[in-house]
Formats: structure tokens, sequence, C-alpha cells
């Protein structure tokens, strides 16, 4: 009897793991195919790169701009050369590999919505590297003339929300984990 029991916890929580895996890679494929989308706009529609300075005042403290973004995060490594582009390709294409594999062991379903988040935006800026050589960055938040963040676009978004929330859950864990210990 208590070997059906325990069988039938095993199922449902192998079922509860698929589940949240399931969700998992459909949010990240929702969110490589919205920062595809809006890279679509303001490329094609809104034709932004030929707009007055590359520049769609939105409200004054948004404005859309076009940004050929060569490097990755921060504007580190930025790659000034087809070797540099392709070897930044590969380098976000292992991580990305890294985060799918993570994503598909992890238990807990919170991780694996984070996981996906960054796994969604690492895929879409792969792509626009691989297709045009950099990233389109387009959202730029601003107060006034103080702008505290790079231009960016929804996959950097996601990342790095994805990032925060991973970050966050790592920080309380750890503080519980100290608490129960004292």
């Amino acid at each position: 009897m208590a070997e059906a029991s325990m069988r039938e916890g095993s199922a449902r929580a192998s079922l509860r793991i698929k589940n949240n895996r399931a969700t998992a890679f459909v949010v990240a494929f929702l969110v490589f195919v919205l920062d595809q989308a809006t890279k679509w706009v303001v490329t094609y529609p809104l034709d932004l790169m030929n707009q007055p300075q590359g520049r769609i005042e939105i409200t004054s403290f948004f404005d859309l701009r076009w940004v050929e973004n060569t490097g990755v995060s921060l504007g580190l490594l930025s790659a000034g050369s087809v070797m540099g582009r392709w070897l930044l390709v590969a380098m976000t294409a292992a991580i990305a590999i890294f985060v799918a594999v993570w994503l598909w062991r992890e238990k807990r379903r919170d991780d694996t919505i984070a996981l996906a988040l960054v796994l969604g935006g690492a895929l879409g800026n792969i792509l626009d590297r691989s297709r045009l050589g950099y990233v389109v960055d387009f959202a730029d938040l601003h107060f006034g003339e103080w702008r505290p963040f790079l231009v960016f676009n929804v996959g950097d978004a996601a990342i790095t929300i994805g990032v925060l929330l991973l970050l966050v859950r790592a920080l309380l864990m750890r503080e519980s984990k100290a608490d129960r210990e004292s």
C-alpha cells in the first residue's frame, strides 16, 4: 500500500516537472516571438533607422532609438570583425544551450520561468547577430538627459528580468536556510 502511494506521488511529481518544463519552453518561445516582432516593427513599419536622428520620442522619459549593438550587455565584447561576430554568436549560443539544459533539469516552476525568459531573450539576440551582424536595440528609457540604462530590446529586458529573478530567489533561499540553521 505504501509502495503504491509512493509511486503515485512520484508520478505526480514527474508530471508537475514535465508541465513546468513545457510551460517554460512556451514562455521562451513567446519571448523570442515578441522580441523579433518588436524588432520587425521598429525596423520596417516605423523605419526607425531612417527617422531624424534615428529616434522617435514617445514620452518625456521613453524614446525609440535605433542602435546597432555589435557587443553584448553593457557594450562589452564589441565585435568589430566577422570573426568577432561569429565568436559572439558561438559564445551566446553556448550560454543558451547551458540555460536550456538547466531549464530541462530544473524542478522549481519559478526558476524554469526565469530561465525561460533568459533563453527566449538570448535566442532573439543570437538570431539578430547571425542574420544582421548586430543586435537591434531600440528602447531608450531616460530621465531628461540622464540615461541610467543603455538602449535595449525585449530580449535584453527578458534576460535581465530572468537573471534578477534567479538572483533574488537564490538570495532569499540563502537567507531562509541561514535562519533555519540558527
